[in-house]
């Protein structure tokens, strides 16, 4: 494993994106295990890009742009009603309340927002074949892309579930970051859509 490909997956993982973004909403509203939840959900929604570029089949999508032009306007609807649905959240954040979000809805939205990011289809496609002389190669190298993306989203989740109480003391703040986060769906949604 070269420093080269340790340092780019450092440098994708860190990066703020869908997953971050996600992942710091949901350690915001929902404490520090919704935020690892979060971060394990992220992490699972990498798996079907491994699958499709160890099979073949992300080159495949890769290579027909009405594929990848379906995958990307789907990820652009999905963050467009990821905002849309952060907006029209009214419920009251409270500090002492238990997490009432189940862990299988945190999961799922995690797993859409990376499974609908054609952004990974295209980092498995052109770049991690450049260190992967084998379809072993590229497993293992996955498997520390998905591991350093885990560490990663739950470092940020945990951080921000840390400063939940403090947040949610303060309501204008509640809805600013209400608003914060849906302006960031949209925004990465209009990115990917201009992709």
């Amino acid at each position: 494993m070269s420093i080269a490909f340790l340092l780019t997956t450092l440098v994708a993982v860190a990066t703020p994106g869908t997953g971050v973004l996600y992942t710091l909403s949901a350690g915001l509203a929902h404490g520090r295990r919704a935020s690892v939840i979060a971060a394990f959900g992220c992490t699972l929604g990498i798996v079907p890009h491994v699958l499709a570029t160890v099979t073949g089949l992300a080159a495949l999508l890769h290579a027909s742009p009405l594929a990848f032009e379906v995958v990307k306007y789907l990820g652009v609807a999905y963050l467009l009603y990821l905002a849309w649905s952060t907006l029209r959240d009214r419920s009251d954040l409270v500090a002492d309340a238990p997490v009432e979000t189940s862990a299988r809805r945190i999961v799922t939205t995690a797993v859409l927002i990376n499974l609908l990011n054609p952004k990974l289809t295209i980092f498995f496609v052109a770049f991690l074949p450049q260190f992967a002389a084998t379809t072993g190669d590229m497993v293992v190298l996955s498997g520390v892309f998905m591991a350093l993306t885990f560490v990663g989203f739950a470092l940020y989740g945990v951080f921000a579930a840390s400063m939940r109480d403090r947040v949610l003391r303060r309501p204008r703040v509640v809805v600013w970051l209400r608003r914060f986060f849906a302006a960031s769906f949209v925004a990465l949604g209009l990115k990917l859509a201009l992709t």
